[in-house]
């Protein structure tokens, strides 16, 4: 089988596990690499809670590693009245071969390589692990760039791993003081589906 054939092999089999029409698509301008990313990972199985709306597919997943960052803050809510609140995560994303794709940081905000950025607003979120931030769901709130990030829909944070905010050292003492937590964690990324015309 030749290369030529070999990559649209590749890219029929990605848009029918994605679910795509292929009359809509021109397979020439899809890699090859990205074909094998879609085909690598099935997406995801999660609780009901966390659930993608219909009419949207898995586009792409990031690995993240990095730090999720806490400032000691007044708090109307917790018995002390000071509590360890998320600034922001601060975390390096990489493709599946683990090249860098890009960068996860306050917002929350995830930027490609590319320069194209999804903000997400969180809609849902559920505790797999009590030891580790809880898994989301989150809808995009605005995009920036036409690259890759500039048609996703909605977003989960899966697998995670550590993350959670210290449980002491937060009081009046030491108002203000920052702690950065260390975690992993999957981003699954999905994009509306192409409407197929008959």
């Amino acid at each position: 089988m030749t290369k030529l054939s070999i990559r649209s092999y590749l890219v029929m089999l990605m848009l029918a596990v994605l679910g795509g029409c292929s009359a809509a698509d021109d397979a020439s301008s899809v890699e090859v690499s990205g074909a094998a990313e879609a085909l690598s990972h099935a997406a995801p199985e999660v609780p009901a809670v966390l659930a993608v709306p219909a009419g949207n597919r898995l586009a792409f997943f990031l690995d993240a590693e990095g730090l999720q960052i806490y400032e000691c803050r007044t708090s109307a809510t917790a018995p002390s009245g000071y509590a360890w609140t998320l600034l922001a995560p601060d975390a390096d994303l990489f493709k599946p071969n683990g090249r860098i794709a890009g960068t996860h940081y306050a917002g929350p905000t995830w930027e490609y390589l590319d320069g194209s950025t999804v903000v997400g607003a969180r809609v849902a979120s559920y505790v797999a692990d009590p030891a580790s931030i809880p898994w989301l769901l989150l809808s995009a709130a605005s995009h920036a760039g036409t690259g890759k990030m500039s048609k996703v829909s909605f977003i989960h944070r899966l697998e995670t791993a550590g993350g959670l905010a210290p449980s002491t050292g937060c009081d009046a003492d030491h108002l203000g003081a920052q702690s950065s937590i260390a975690y992993t964690a999957t981003y699954y990324f999905y994009e509306p589906k192409p409407v197929c015309s008959r």
